[in-house]
Order: C-alpha cells, then sequence, then structure tokens
C-alpha cells in the first residue's frame, strides 16, 4: 500500500506539473518518510503539500506567472538517504526544499549551507535552531514552547494548594528527550513538581512498569513525548494498573492511525500543545483546507498531519510571492533572503503568525492546548497564547 502511495503521488505530481509554461518552473523538492517507521505522518505530509501546490497551480495560476514543480522522494526515515537526497536535489538546483525530521535536518544542514537552498523541517526540534542557523526553518514553535505551554496549562487547571505532580514518559531517544531539559528548567519558574522521568526504548511494547513507577510517585499528570503507537500503549497499561490521570503531548502525538490503534482508550483523558486551525475556528485558512480536500479528494475530513503539509506548503508559496515583490526574481537566494524579512505574516490561521529574521528562523512562540477525542476530532482547551508570558484562558469544552 505504501509504495502504491509513493508511485501515485509521483505520478500524479508528474501529471498535475507537465503543464507546459513558457515561463520556468519554480522547483520545490521534498524528502519525507513515505515507507519508513512513522510513515504515517509523512504520507499525510506529502498528501497536504502535493494538494496546496496542486491548487496553486491550477486555481491560483502559481506564483508570478510560474508553475510550482514539486518533486516529492522516499526517505524512509534514513538519515544516509536524506543526505544523498538533499544533496542530488541541491546539484539539480532546485529553489527551494522541505525535509522532514530532526535527524535528517540536523546532518544536511551543512549542505543546504554549500549550496544556499532554503528549506522547512516539519520537525520542529530545537536543535534544528542551533547554530548556524542559516537555510534551515520551522514551522512553528519548537518543543521547548510546547513543553512550556503544557505546564502553564497544568498549572492553570490544577485545584490543589501544593504544586502539580508532573511525571515525564518519554522514549529514551532524541525525539523524546527533547522535553526534559526544558520542562525541567520551566518548572522551577512555573513552581511545577517533576516527580519523575521514565524513558523506554521505542520498540517498547507494554509500559506497565513505567506506569506503575509514575503511579508510586504520585504523578498527578502525565506528560508524554512518544509516537502514537506508543501513546496507545500508555493508555492501555494506565488502564492496566488503574491509574485514571489526564496526559498531555505535543504536536506529534496524532496520525491517523492512532484514533484505529486507540479505539476505546482515548476517550476524554488526551490533550496536546497544537498550534495549528481547527475546523471549529471558521477561519480562512480551515476554509482552505477544506477546499482542497473537497477539490482533490485525498482525505475527506481535518487531519493535523495533512494541516502540517498544507502548512508547509503555503509558508512556501509566500516566500516566493515575497521574493517576487522584492526582488523581482524567485530563485533560492532571494527566497531564503525574502524569508528572513517575513514580519508577523498572515496565513488565514491556519498557524499564528510567522516572523523570520536573520538571527531567529522559529516563526511563533504561540500555541493552544486542545483535547483528542475518539471520533478523531479535536477541541480547543484553551486560548493561544505564549507560553511564560500570557495569561492561560480555560475554555470550557464544546460538545
Amino acid at each position: 500500500m505504501k509504495k502504491a502511495f509513493l508511485f501515485a503521488v509521483v505520478v500524479g505530481i508528474c501529471m498535475i506539473l507537465s503543464t507546459t509554461v513558457t515561463a520556468q518552473p519554480i522547483k520545490v523538492g521534498a524528502v519525507i518518510n513515505l515507507t519508513g517507521p512513522a510513515s504515517s505522518y509523512g504520507q499525510y505530509h506529502a498528501k497536504g503539500l502535493q494538494d496546496y501546490f496542486r491548487y496553486v497551480n491550477e486555481v491560483k495560476g502559481g506564483v508570478a506567472g510560474r508553475k510550482v514543480e514539486l518533486t516529492i522522494v522516499d526517505h524512509a526515515y534514513q538519515v544516509p538517504e536524506a543526505i544523498k537526497l538533499v544533496k542530488k536535489f541541491c546539484e539539480d538546483k532546485v529553489d527551494m526544499l522541505a525535509v522532514w525530521d530532526a535527524g535528517s535536518g540536523i546532518a544536511v544542514k551543512p549542505i543546504l549551507q554549500q549550496y544556499k537552498i532554503p528549506a522547512i523541517n516539519f520537525s520542529t526540534y530545537q536543535a534544528l535552531l542551533n547554530q548556524p542557523i542559516e537555510y534551515m526553518y520551522i514551522v512553528f514553535g519548537s518543543y521547548i514552547m510546547e513543553s512550556m505551554a503544557v505546564l502553564d496549562y497544568i498549572k492553570a487547571i490544577h485545584k490543589g494548594k501544593e504544586p502539580p505532580r508532573v511525571g515525564l514518559l518519554t522514549y529514551n531517544n532524541a525525539f523524546g528527550k527533547a522535553i526534559h531539559a526544558p520542562c525541567k528548567e520551566y518548572a522551577v519558574k512555573a513552581n511545577v513538581n517533576i516527580v519523575s522521568v521514565e524513558e523506554f526504548p521505542s520498540s517498547t511494547l507494554d509500559l506497565g512498569t513505567e506506569l506503575l513507577r509514575l503511579k508510586e510517585k504520585k504523578a498527578e499528570y502525565i506528560f508524554i513525548q512518544a509516537l502514537p503507537a506508543a501513546i496507545v500503549a500508555a493508555l492501555k497499561a494506565a488502564d492496566r494498573v488503574g491509574y485514571n490521570v489526564p496526559f498531555f503531548g505535543t504536536n506529534t502525538s496524532t496520525d491517523p492511525d492512532f484514533f484505529k490503534l486507540g479505539h476505546g482508550l482515548i476517550r476524554d483523558r488526551l490533550a496536546i500543545s497544537f498550534g495549528g486551525a481547527l475546523p471549529v475556528d471558521n477561519t480562512p485558512g480551515i476554509k482552505l483546507m477544506q477546499d482542497l480536500w473537497k477539490r482533490y479528494k485525498t482525505v475527506d475530513k481535518f487531519d493535523t498531519c495533512y494541516w502540517l503539509g498544507v502548512t508547509v506548503g503555503a509558508i512556501m508559496e509566500r516566500s516566493m510571492e515575497r521574493a517576487n515583490q522584492t526582488y523581482k526574481k524567485i530563485n533560492a537566494e532571494t527566497i531564503n533572503n525574502a524569508m528572513e524579512f517575513f514580519r508577523n505574516e498572515d496565513f488565514g490561521g491556519l498557524v499564528p503568525n510567522v516572523t523570520y529574521t536573520k538571527t531567529n528562523h522559529e516563526p511563533s512562540f504561540s500555541t493552544r492546548i486542545v483535547r483528542v477525542r475518539e471520533d478523531s476530532s479535536y477541541a480547543p482547551l484553551s486560548n493561544f497564547f505564549h507560553p511564560g508570558k500570557d495569561k492561560v484562558q480555560v475554555l470550557k469544552e464544546s460538545k
């Protein structure tokens, strides 16, 4: 099925983007995980990115009269393969790239800087923003922001007189540990008690031992940083050991498979930090997504992974537009220069307004907490807020 999807993506893009035009196309490459571990994320990222640029070409006539030529390739979540594919795109002189994960993003930064080609990463791992930052961008606030947001929200809903007792449950890899230092550091300022940090290998299927330890430590809230299958395992283990506490996660907590695996387990006990649009917002960004899935029938309802693909495409298109407006030409150099002068760019509520500068490629520091529901819908539990700065408004959950 995954290979069939990949073939369909390639064939579809070729059919869509093969229209003969007099203007040279704007070349965009995307190195995405379509067949490796956690590929359900990547497949829906690709669908969103593909649909968005199809819309740009067919409905908007391209950018400044030039079609966008999108080429999506599969790196199967393998860093060496990503390095090879990114280098090939750079040698072919694409105008812009999308890359997929933290490990690959860090590994290819020197290549991007050598060839001077800007790239947006689907990951929001904070180490992607380490110096030198040139040519690597993320889509919204990093895991540092999300860690602070989760603790702020927990503090806002906590009823006890003592500081809330929070347990961290994470993979024992860089992705899992991405929330460790930010939580420990911010907990001191926010008056939150991190009572335990439980790590486990990504191959672990039974989290009963870890949940029992958290229960023994009397953690009142669990902040989990893991992929959806592991979150389902944690919910299952919590039931088995009789541990009824709320779980919180980051934006990577759900994908389309999560709701199938978690049926009967999700209930009302999972909330996540999510800095994007939701159908209940009824914003121009949501209306755009609804138009895309009605027009192209790639998906038939809201999905956070599809949303991210659309959002990456929208930021890419805006950078091309700004390059044309400012420099009267669209290429890797002008796109990168234009991106570093993004100031409060409005995407119709699709994502918090975007600002990039020469010294900071993190576009925003705003998110909200949302409920994840059994029926694969999401409900806002807070306003959008700047963690550590804004007051959290706890919203009554809509039915």
